[in-house]
C-alpha cells in the first residue's frame, strides 16, 4: 500500500510541475513563412533569418556562416517526424512503446526485454521458487510430525534421542521457511525496480517528444536550477532532462522498497534470534540467523546511502546541465567581421 501510494504521489507531482517548466515558445502558434527579401543591387533573393543575423551578427544559435549553423548536433534524442504527444503516451503504456513510435527503436528494446525479464521474475520464476521451497519443507514437516508422536509414546529412555532428531527436523523446517521469507523480500524489490522502469520509460518518451519539438539552447540559470533541485527531480525537469528524471525517480522507488524490504527481514530474523536463544546460544541455527541479521542491516543501510547519494547527485547533475545548457549554442566560437564604419571583428566566448 505505501509503495503504490508513493508511486502515485511522485506521477501527481510531476503532472502539476510539468507545466512550471514549459518553456514560452510551446504556448505561441507557428509562425509563418515571410517572403523572401530581394536586395535591390544584387538581385539575389535573402530569407528574412539572413536580415536578422545581418542586424544582429551575434544572435544566439545564428551565426550568418553556413558551415557553423549547419553542424550536426549529437544527441541522446534523435529527430523524429513522428511528433504527437497523445500518441507518444499512448504507445508509452506498454514499456517501450513511446520510443518504438518516436523511432527510438535501440531503447525501447531495452526497455521492453528489462520489464519482461523482471516480470518474469516476479511472476513466473519466484511462484516457481515458492512452490519448490513447500515442496522441499515437506518431508522435514511430516518428519516433525513423526518424531512427536514418537515423543508422546515412547520409553523415557528413548526420550532423548528422539527429542534432538525431532530438533534436528524442526531447524530444517526454519531453514526453509526463511528461505521462502528471503525470496518474497526480493520479489517485492524487484517488483518496485520494476514499476520505476516503467515510470522511467513514461517520462523519457514525453522528454524525446519535448525535446524534438521545442529543444532550446538557450543558457539557463543554474540558481534556478538548484532551487528547484531541493525537489528531487525537479531540477532535471527544469532543464527539460525528463528521461533523467525518471532515472532519478525509478532509482528512489527502488531502493525505498528495498530498505522497507530489509527492514521487514532485518526484524524477522531479530525475532527468530530471540527465539533460539532461548534454547542455546551456540547451536548452529543461532549462528545463522545472526549472521542473516547482519547481512540484511547491512543491505538497508546501503540502500539509504545510495539514496543520500543520489539525491545528492541529482542536484549536483542538475547544476552540471543548467551550466552547460547552451553548450551546443555555434556562437560560442564564431567570428563575425563587420564593415561599418571601419573593420571591426565581434567575437562571442559563452562560458
Amino acid at each position: 500500500m505505501f509503495r503504490h501510494s508513493f508511486v502515485l504521489g511522485i506521477i501527481l507531482s510531476v503532472l502539476f510541475a510539468v507545466p512550471l517548466f514549459a518553456d514560452d515558445d510551446v504556448a505561441k502558434q507557428p509562425v509563418e513563412e515571410q517572403p523572401a527579401v530581394v536586395a535591390p543591387e544584387s538581385g539575389q533573393e535573402s530569407s528574412p533569418a539572413d536580415s536578422v543575423v545581418a542586424d544582429d551578427p551575434l544572435q544566439k544559435g545564428k551565426t550568418g556562416i553556413p558551415a557553423i549553423d549547419t553542424l550536426a548536433v549529437n544527441e541522446w534524442d534523435i529527430p523524429t517526424r513522428r511528433n504527437s504527444l497523445p500518441l507518444t503516451m499512448l504507445f508509452a503504456l506498454f514499456p517501450g512503446g513511446g520510443q518504438y513510435y518516436t523511432e527510438h527503436y535501440v531503447r525501447g528494446g531495452f526497455i521492453t526485454a528489462i520489464e519482461l525479464l523482471l516480470l518474469y521474475e516476479v511472476t513466473a520464476n519466484k511462484s516457481y521458487q515458492h512452490r519448490r521451497v513447500l515442496e522441499q519443507a515437506q518431508p522435514f514437516q511430516d518428519s516433525v510430525g513423526i518424531y512427536t508422536r514418537l515423543l508422546l509414546n515412547s520409553p523415557r529412555d528413548s526420550v532423548e534421542y528422539y527429542h534432538e532428531k525431532r530438533a534436528e527436523f524442526v531447524a530444517r523446517v526454519h531453514e526453509k521457511s526463511d528461505k521462502k521469507m528471503e525470496q518474497e523480500d526480493l520479489r517485492k524489490a524487484e517488483t518496485a525496480w520494476m514499476y520505476g522502469l516503467y515510470l522511467y520509460s513514461f517520462f523519457d518518451a514525453f522528454g524525446i517528444w519535448y525535446n524534438n519539438n521545442y529543444r532550446s539552447v538557450e543558457l539557463r540559470s543554474m540558481k534556478n536550477a538548484l532551487l528547484w533541485a531541493i525537489i528531487p527531480g525537479f531540477g532535471q525537469m527544469y532543464n527539460r532532462e525528463f528521461g533523467k528524471a525518471g532515472l532519478l525517480y525509478m532509482a528512489i522507488i527502488g531502493a525505498s522498497t528495498s530498505i522497507w524490504t530489509s527492514q521487514n527481514m532485518v526484524e524477522y530474523y531479530l525475532d527468530r534470534k530471540h527465539f533460539v536463544e532461548r534454547e542455546s546460544t551456540t547451536s548452529e541455527e543461532y549462528d545463522r540467523v545472526t549472521e542473516r541479521v547482519t547481512y540484511y542491516r547491512k543491505n538497508r543501510n546501503q540502500y539509504i546511502w545510495a539514496i543520500a547519494l543520489i539525491y545528492l547527485y541529482s542536484i549536483a547533475d542538475a547544476a552540471v546541465d543548467a551550466l552547460l545548457s547552451d553548450f551546443d549554442n555555434p556562437m560560442h566560437l564564431a567570428v563575425l567581421p563587420s564593415l561599418e564604419g571601419g573593420v571591426q571583428a565581434l567575437m562571442s566566448f559563452d562560458f
